[in-house]
């Protein structure tokens, strides 16, 4: 006969014991799916399993991705996308804020819609839509984007001229129909016929209120001066052909400020709901279109935003959103909460981790080892459709992607004080993605003869550089100051060191502000 002991155990080494401990993953019937039918993004870091995603368990199939610059955000969705569009035939269209995947969207033979330089939308496009239709979204827009919703008089006048240009036109405004009586094919008007018509009214001087009529104008010829009217020309595009000719990278980079880039995605995003709604559902494999917002924190962030229409019904009509963005503060609180899936790379600022972490509802653990990630490591959040015995949030050793991740590093140890380098958790180099990087350097309008001797100058040390010779290398290159700091903000490094830098910067190049 056997004995029983007593045991004093404290709760720390209880949780030792796995018979205690939920798993720390997912098990394989919802990880390892069937390759044929699903994304492989990478092995988990437990139990090294290959993760294959599906929205076939998840609440819908929308995306975010978050992480500080070069953490491998581009990375994962060319990965995603070329996977997607194997696997499954997926379209895809890039609202392409910066022109961050111009240059992969040729090399991969996709198309480019390059707009302010050289392409062109008009506004009042319909793609399918009955004018009535596209008259409210194109005010919700310009509510989101300026202040015209404090204006109601001027909102009113602007509507209704913008209703009127369809009628001069022929069209029937609560009928989806772009032939006249006749059959012959009616011209869309554009904004310049919409400034007109207003001018003409102001011109009468029968107005009661000119000056609402006055602004009225103002606002809108802003879009429609010479140069600066990339909205108030007929389309160079077919909008209807965008969601079936493979991936289509729409680059705003052309476009010259926030507001315009802004409209141009928002015009993009209705059009594609709209097309969404009528397309339906068919019975086919997997998503039939992707719609990328990368960096759109100005349509991302209102929850008037068609993306948050997009995610409340794309599961119905296999439309996905990915979302990427390295402030998710930046991103709406009904995009971020109900997404499908979130991939968090690294994430250094603490007021993103308390966002995130409050969102997801994942442990102080799961925050720890988010803080320490290197390039492409991630966790990742799902939302099952049914609870769950397992947790939701899980590690991934690494993204998997279709070409190998390169890592480069910024050494700061020579900016750093003796009391700095002595104290026990200082960084002494910042990773990021060698793609990330190159993007930027474009973006900031470096010539692609320099980006490669920079390239260059980070392989002749092993992929390291001290960062005196990063930044003095940009400056001789003409890029802002306040893009290099941006871009060392964005990686992580800290504001005391960047201001010592370039404190050093200016007595190494003779004071030079």
């Amino acid at each position: 006969m056997g004995w029983l002991k007593l045991q004093s155990v404290t709760s720390k080494e209880l949780s030792k014991r796995p018979l205690f401990v939920r798993p720390p993953e997912p098990p394989p019937e919802f990880v390892a799916l069937d390759p044929g039918n699903s994304i492989y993004i990478g092995k988990t870091k437990m139990f090294h399993m290959p993760f294959n995603w599906s929205f076939m368990h998840l609440t819908n199939p929308h995306i975010c991705v978050v992480g500080i610059t070069g953490a491998g955000k581009s990375y994962f969705v060319k990965t995603f996308l070329s996977r997607a569009a194997f696997v499954w035939g997926s379209n895809a269209i890039i609202i392409d804020w910066a022109g961050e995947y111009k240059g992969w969207v040729q090399q991969t033979g996709g198309k480019i819609l390059s707009l302010g330089k050289g392409d062109y939308v008009n506004l009042l496009d319909l793609g399918g839509m009955r004018p009535i239709d596209r008259v409210k979204q194109i005010i919700r827009a310009l509510e989101i984007l300026t202040d015209i919703g404090g204006y109601p008089e001027q909102k009113r006048l602007t509507e209704q001229a913008i209703e009127q240009s369809y009628i001069d036109a022929g069209f029937v405004v609560e009928v989806a129909d772009t032939k006249s009586k006749t059959g012959k094919p009616l011209q869309v008007p554009t904004l310049k016929e919409v400034v007109a018509i207003l001018e003409k009214r102001m011109k009468a001087g029968t107005y009661e209120f000119p000056a609402e009529l006055e602004n009225a104008v103002y606002r809108l010829k802003q879009f429609t001066r010479p140069g600066n009217d990339f909205f108030a020309q007929p389309s160079t595009v077919k909008l209807e052909e965008l969601t079936d000719i493979g991936l289509v990278d729409i680059d705003m980079s052309g476009l010259p400020d926030e507001v315009m880039r802004g409209l141009a995605g928002l015009f993009f995003l209705q059009f594609l709901k709209e097309r969404m709604r009528a397309v339906g559902w068919a019975a086919t494999k997997g998503l039939k279109v992707l719609v990328v917002l990368d960096e759109a924190w100005k349509i991302a962030a209102d929850e008037r935003s068609d993306a948050i229409m997009i995610v409340r019904e794309g599961r119905k009509y296999q439309f996905g959103l990915i979302v990427a963005s390295q402030n998710p503060t930046d991103i709406n609180e009904a995009i971020f909460s109900n997404v499908g899936t979130t991939f968090i790379l690294r994430v250094k600022f603490e007021k993103f981790l308390d966002y995130i972490q409050g969102s997801l509802g994942f442990s102080d653990y799961m925050r720890d080892e988010i803080a320490k990630f290197g390039v492409g490591q991630c966790a990742v959040n799902m939302a099952f459709q049914t609870t769950t015995e397992f947790p939701e949030t899980f590690l991934l050793e690494k993204i998997h992607g279709e070409e190998p991740l390169e890592e480069y590093f910024l050494d700061v140890e020579s900016v750093l004080s003796e009391e700095a380098r002595a104290t026990p958790g200082t960084p002494h180099s910042y990773a990021f993605e060698r793609g990330e990087l190159r993007n930027r350097l474009v973006e900031f309008g470096m010539e692609d003869t320099r980006v490669n001797d920079l390239i260059s100058n980070f392989e002749k040390g092993g992929k390291r550089l001290d960062v005196l010779m990063f930044v003095n290398f940009l400056e001789e290159n003409n890029v802002a100051r306040t893009n290099t700091m941006a871009f060392l903000k964005g990686i992580g490094v800290d504001d005391a060191t960047i201001i010592d830098l370039f404190s050093r910067v200016d007595f190494m190049r003779g004071g030079a502000p």
